[in-house]
């Protein structure tokens, strides 16, 4: 009884060698399969036992580990939510207008805008006439939701003196 005992105990071992070996461990499907194309060898893709108790491979023996882990990854997508939203154009107003004595013109600029933006602000100058003397345009950096006042220098035109009235355009275009 001895030797038939110690028969057994060998063949047990024996066969857990040869069931680690050739890939199947613990009941889990770790297979082969997209590591190296084929699917040799191990489980199945369902999850099976090859024996016909649910504990122990035999002689109550623990099964054995997995050797190696396998790690999922997910790349992240951009949300909907992460696409800034189009800007708004801001309004310009004229505060003050450029003259012989103060060859400045100040303009207000309003940002609508939850988030800071650059608006492109034009301006004209026009003499006693109604005559174009000079046009400007300026990029404006307003804050959210703020304003920002801006001077507009007319001393490089060389033409102050001409200057009897000022327009700014009511829409300052938002550029980015």
């Amino acid at each position: 009884m001895y030797a038939q005992g110690r028969g057994l105990k060998v063949t047990a071992v024996s066969a857990m060698v040869v069931l680690a070996l050739t890939g199947f461990s613990s009941g889990h499907a770790q297979g082969s399969r997209g590591r190296h194309g084929d699917d040799g060898g191990g489980c199945s893709s369902s999850r099976q036992d090859h024996d016909s108790s649910s504990g122990s491979p035999g002689n109550g023996a623990p099964r054995p580990r997995p050797t190696h882990t396998t790690t999922h990854t997910s790349t992240p997508t951009a949300s909907p939510s992460a696409t800034p939203r189009p800007l708004k154009n801001g309004t310009a107003a004229l505060v003050r207008c450029a003259s012989a004595a103060d060859p400045y013109a100040v303009v207000e600029v309003r940002n609508p805008n939850g988030r800071a933006a650059v608006f492109f602000v034009k301006m004209t100058f026009k003499n006693g006439r109604g005559l174009v003397v000079i046009s400007a345009g300026d990029q404006v950096s307003v804050p959210a939701k703020g304003r920002t006042t801006y001077r507009v220098s007319t001393i490089s035109s060389g033409r102050v003196e001409e200057i009897a009235h000022c327009e700014v355009d009511p829409i300052a275009v938002a550029n980015w």
